[in-house]
């Protein structure tokens, strides 16, 4: 583990008006939170932040974020609390530690609306400050370089979600040396015999042919010293999952692989980057199809490059990338170029990208999608894809993802021009809606009043945006009739469990599904995209058959010594599967509070009464009591439909008491006891969708005392 002083040391080479005193205050301040807490490979747990903050250094970025690096667990998994970091640290580096808790807490490979809602979050915390993601992509490269402590299962776990989400966010912001590695730490856990294959493969030609590498990049380097170009070239293999996924996607064996090598070439400025090229294609054959000119037309992450590829020494192909070194510190550092520094100063790179403007390219078509399957699309395919650049007719660039379709171009010109299209000419020729375009093509839509999007366009376009003004056009056609009959479809269903359906019942189910409004649910219903079933249990659940051995309601939670004595805070009333933290009293024992409760204010002062706690794996017996306010119409037999209700849901009443009594209104205290908060959460569920309680809040009353 590096010490403090060597994290400074990193930061003094490209900042050397650090401000000391703030590193080592967050370095001494977090390293005293985690005191006593152990990674799984039993390290101390600082040494992962520590290592996290390093990451960001070699990205050459500002104290702020480094001291978010430093204390970016503290929150989550110590005492610590925003406040706190607020007065010690500032409330900019409270609200990145903030930011990177609540991308924590994130399940992002859980089922697929709650990833896509996740989604929508990481990018609204993308959107609120880029930093927030860059502290994250490093805490979970560094979590997947020390993957090996870590059970089996949660091993493919991190991996296929670091494959999925974090390896493709991080190309996305233009870091492809993170994006790369975080590739091929997945690509070791998931499919570790084919990595140690292509590994093999690579030495066994390495033994048969020599040092290619080596050999061609002397070759590059008399070439340019020939003409005078002074010029740093290097070159590499490829990485193994680049060499695995190349040959899944072209179906091909690891001898008929051609472009396995890459290889860079850094000069000074923009005209020695095509003198380069020229002196490149005058010395080996250039392979057709296969050039991008990325400075002409950059990235939307201000990435900027002349990709080329060749034919090298024994008819091998080699890729070749030619860029000036300010480009190249931007490729290096993608987005996070905006923040880098040198020589104590922000760095101004002409091409480092407006982070605000890049979010903005970046989540400007998600606001159309109308459900989560349809934004999950459009956030892989901004993720995953490459890019072609066509052109209007009147020479304006649009991009496009590769395989895209003149559908998909008129679409990301106008909605309303996708719409109305009924063909596309590519270079004056008329085509099919179904031909694939290429870079460097002229497209003129012809649209037509009175055509409307047809069913099977869904499966010719690949945008997401495309795809999403279909979807939302053919929905239009048909709405009203999918309403109707989700109505009568949604009556039989509330019927076969002797409910009555009821406006409100229905928005509380739509509310509790996501799928906006009433009308949104009954038109959904109708469609058959839900089932009324889906929208019954969405209300009334019954308990689910717990699996995993009954927790002992004596000793609920882990953390206590074998002597101490335990109870909830009446003041909290927490439950299991709310974060909780214990505080010892003299005489009590210990009393656990939620994270959240108001009373914890009272102990900052006092960290020897703090104790870590959290509840037992299983399950728990209806022994916890949370007390409930609700607003209730005043009719007869209203009372008694509430309490069946809640003996629906399997939970026991243990008191109840009115605190105010109108001529139309009661206001009442009702104490359940519940198992866990999943069964507080649906006694709350289906209390809302009645149509006489006009109010249900959880009562929590900080003047009692543990």
């Amino acid at each position: 583990m590096i010490t403090a002083d060597d994290l400074i040391a990193l930061v003094r080479n490209y900042n050397p008006r650090t401000d000391d005193d703030m590193l080592r205050r967050a370095w001494e301040y977090g390293e005293k939170m985690h005191r006593g807490q152990m990674r799984h490979s039993g390290e101390p747990y600082f040494s992962h932040p520590a290592a996290v903050a390093a990451i960001l250094t070699e990205m050459r970025l500002d104290d702020a974020t480094l001291v978010t690096a430093l204390l970016h667990d503290t929150i989550e998994d110590t005492k610590s609390t925003y406040t706190e970091v607020a007065r010690l640290f500032g409330e900019d580096v409270a609200e990145l530690v903030d930011g990177v808790t609540k991308l924590t807490n994130l399940q992002l490979s859980s089922t697929e609306a709650k990833q896509a809602e996740n989604f929508r979050k990481l990018l609204i915390a993308m959107s609120r400050d880029m930093r927030v993601i860059l502290v994250k992509l490093a805490d979970r490269l560094h979590n997947m370089r020390t993957i090996k402590s870590m059970r089996p299962d949660k091993q493919v776990q991190k991996a296929r979600e670091t494959m999925d989400i974090f390896a493709p966010l991080a190309g996305r912001m233009g870091m492809q040396w993170m994006r790369e590695e975080l590739e091929d730490l997945a690509f070791r856990v998931l499919n570790a015999d084919a990595r140690n294959s292509i590994i093999r493969r690579f030495l066994t030609l390495q033994r048969e042919a020599g040092d290619v590498v080596e050999r061609i990049t002397n070759d590059m380097r008399a070439e340019l010293d020939r003409e005078g170009i002074a010029a740093d070239v290097y070159g590499r293999a490829k990485k193994p999952y680049s060499v695995w996924r190349k040959m899944q996607e072209k179906d091909l064996a690891f001898s008929r692989l051609s472009d396995i090598y890459g290889f860079r070439i850094i000069v000074d400025d923009v005209a020695e980057c095509y003198r380069v090229l020229g002196i490149i294609h005058q010395r080996w054959r250039a392979v057709p199809g296969r050039f991008k000119d990325y400075i002409s037309q950059p990235k939307s992450n201000g990435y900027r490059s002349i990709h080329t590829t060749m034919s090298g020494r024994d008819g091998k192909r080699v890729e070749v990338q030619i860029r000036t070194r300010q480009m190249h510190d931007v490729a290096e550092a993608g987005v996070a170029a905006h923040w880098a520094y040198k020589d104590g100063q922000r760095a101004t790179n002409p091409f480092a990208v407006d982070p605000a403007k890049w979010i903005t390219t970046l989540t400007e078509r998600f606001d159309a999608a109308d459900d989560h399957d349809e934004f999950l699309e459009h956030v892989k395919l901004e993720m995953y894809s490459d890019q072609v650049f066509c052109f209007t007719p009147k020479g304006d660039v649009v991009q496009l993802p590769r395989g895209a379709t003149p559908l998909d171009f008129a679409y990301a010109i106008h909605t309303r021009i996708g719409n109305a299209c009924v063909s596309a000419k590519v270079d004056g020729l008329r085509v099919p809606l179904w031909t694939r375009l290429k870079n460097g093509q002229s497209i003129e839509i012809i649209t037509a009043e009175g055509q409307r999007p047809q069913s099977t366009w869904i499966e010719i376009v690949t945008t997401g945006r495309a795809k999403a003004a279909i979807r939302k056009s053919l929905r239009e056609e048909d709405r009203e009739r999918f309403v109707r009959l989700g109505g009568e479809l949604a009556r039989v269903a509330f019927e076969n469990v002797g409910r009555k359906v009821s406006d409100k019942a229905l928005s509380t189910a739509a509310k509790s599904l996501r799928v906006g409004t009433r009308t949104d649910l009954l038109a959904r219903l109708g469609s058959a995209e839900l089932s009324g079933r889906a929208v019954v249990e969405a209300l009334y659940p019954e308990l689910a058959s717990l699996t995993g051995e009954r927790v002992d309601a004596r000793r609920p939670v882990v953390g206590l010594a074998a002597d101490q004595a335990f109870r909830r805070a009446a003041c909290c009333q927490p439950v299991p599967g709310e974060r909780i933290v214990g505080i010892t009293y003299r005489g009590k024992g210990v009393v656990a509070h939620a994270i959240d409760c108001p009373a914890l204010v009272e102990f900052d002062e006092q960290p020897d009464r703090w104790i870590d706690l959290h509840w037992q794996d299983g399950q728990h017996p209806p022994a916890h009591t949370v007390s409930f306010e609700l607003t209730i119409l005043n009719d007869a037999g209203v009372l008694g439909r509430i309490c069946s209700l809640i003996g629906e849901q399997r939970a026991n009443i243990s008191d109840l008491k009115f605190i105010d009594r109108k001529p139309d209104f009661y206001r009442l205290l009702i104490e359940v006891d519940l198992c866990d908060v999943e069964h507080m959460h649906r006694v709350l569920t289906a209390l809302e969708a009645e149509n006489d309680v006009a109010q249900i809040t959880r009562h929590r009353d900080t003047s009692r005392h543990p």
